[in-house]
């Protein structure tokens, strides 16, 4: 089980104005083959993000999971879970677009997340 602390924080897209969802410990926030219309960023607990029974990693807060979603509009390729009660933020399309196109710094954040997860995907199965 990797845990994956990304260097990109997101935590400019949690701040104390902004509208959380809110998960119990144990809950399932997607499942893998849902239906994907947001990305997810942790304003606090943790989220283990699971493949049938293997776990792939294990999030905390200003991390972000479920980003796939906005650049392929594809279905959920994993599960995730509440570990510990989270607050998620989620951030749509139409809001991960503003993002990028505000700030284009933004995009590159993502992009090293999704290349970072692939190269511990990579080890684990290379």
């Amino acid at each position: 089980m990797a845990t994956m602390k990304v260097d990109a924080s997101f935590s400019v897209l949690t701040g104390n104005n902004i509208d959380a969802l809110l998960f119990k410990a144990g809950s399932v926030i997607f499942r893998k083959g849902d239906e994907a219309r947001d990305l997810f960023v942790i304003k606090s607990g943790q989220v283990r993000i699971q493949i049938g029974n293997r776990t792939v990693t294990e999030l905390g807060p200003d991390s972000i999971f479920g980003e796939m979603a906005l650049i392929d509009n594809e279905p959920r390729s994993a599960t995730a879970t509440a570990v510990t009660d989270v607050e998620l933020v989620p951030v749509s399309e139409k809001q991960f677009l503003f993002l990028v196109s505000q700030t284009p710094y933004f995009a590159l954040k993502v992009m090293r997340v999704l290349a970072k997860r692939l190269r511990a995907t990579n080890k684990t199965f290379g």
